[in-house]
């Protein structure tokens, strides 16, 4: 890496982790549990905006897998999801209503609450339509990976996110509140990616999948990225840089093995697909505060009407050794 590219991203990364500090004034706290935050070792941080159909089970899937305390910041719902997640015992919540993409898209807001409140911890950063999958978790909770990872002296845990989808017109996979959106969205694409380098931040970028062949068959470059490293150790100075796809210090991104190895990875499982889908594609196309002019939900908006994104090459989910078999994640050298 020259010095002129190791300067610049140094100084991105004193930028993006000044902006936390300052924009820490835009969250007012709804609920803090500033004990339990303290003892807790594996937390989330989430940023969400009217997603009250889905916590339930999202709160449900993690509390299962061991996460022990949960950051929340809402940007301006009016379903009822601040007040339903400050009821629960171990959520902190945050509210806002200042500008999702003037916050880098959230970034702003996760970066300041892991620097204020997740110092050597484990932090696992997703949307509530994003489920974590790793090696052994039907039988080994979340702690054991992190004190895995602690024990060979690695702080972060990247992972493909996985698009799930039904077999059938999208519009029509009814979706209960507390449901396993796994039980509605049971298919995904096992091949279809693309896998090129980030020289930058020493990142795999990952491409593909039912919504380049659906949404962006015409623009392929143009398809949303796959690649994340969702679970970090926070220390001083960390920050997530573009969404979860990348973090800094660039270390972190080395979740992969290029020298003929592998090394553990999983997948975020992603509900995205929902039945609730096309009403919400409208609504975020209409607000513009998503990326590139919420580019992506535009076509979600436009496209998403009687689409079944079913094929003959699509796979139905199993568990993670599925996965691992088809090679999108793997258990590298933990046994």
């Amino acid at each position: 890496m020259s010095i002129a590219r190791r300067i610049r991203l140094g100084r991105k990364r004193r930028r993006w982790y000044i902006r936390a500090i300052r924009r820490r004034r835009e969250l007012d706290v709804v609920r803090r549990r500033a004990a339990k935050m303290r003892a807790a070792d594996n937390v989330v941080i989430s940023v969400l905006r009217n997603e009250y159909i889905r916590l339930p089970y999202f709160l449900r899937y993690y509390r299962d897998m061991g996460i022990e305390h949960f950051l929340f910041v809402d940007n301006g719902s009016d379903d009822g999801s601040a007040e339903y997640l400050a009821d629960q015992p171990d959520c902190s919540v945050w509210s806002t209503s200042a500008s999702y993409s003037g916050s880098r898209f959230g970034l702003d807001w996760v970066n300041w609450l892991g620097r204020r409140h997740c110092l050597g911890k484990w932090v696992l950063c997703v949307d509530v339509d994003e489920f974590l999958v790793f090696p052994f978790c039907d039988t080994r909770p979340i702690q054991a990976l992190t004190d895995w990872l602690d024990g060979s002296e690695i702080r972060s845990f990247g992972t493909m996110l996985l698009d799930m989808y039904p077999k059938g017109p999208i519009t029509e996979s009814t979706y209960e509140i507390g449901q396993n959106p796994m039980e509605v969205l049971s298919w995904f694409d096992s091949g279809n990616y693309t896998i090129t380098r980030n020289w930058d931040f020493h990142s795999l970028w990952i491409q593909g999948g039912p919504r380049a062949r659906a949404f962006f068959a015409d623009a392929p470059r143009k398809a949303p990225a796959l690649n994340k490293v969702p679970l970090v150790k926070w220390r001083r100075g960390t920050v997530f840089a573009s969404s979860t796809h990348n973090v800094l210090p660039r270390g972190l991104n080395l979740v992969f093995d290029d020298v003929g190895g592998e090394k553990a990875c999983g997948v975020l499982l992603h509900a995205k697909f929902l039945n609730t889908m096309a009403a919400r594609a409208r609504e975020e196309a209409a607000r513009n505060e998503h990326y590139e002019g919420a580019r992506e939900y535009q076509a979600y908006a436009e496209g998403l009407e009687g689409l079944d994104l079913w094929c003959t090459w699509s796979e139905k989910y199993i568990n993670w050794r599925q996965l691992e078999i088809l090679g999108l994640m793997s258990k590298g050298n933990w046994a």
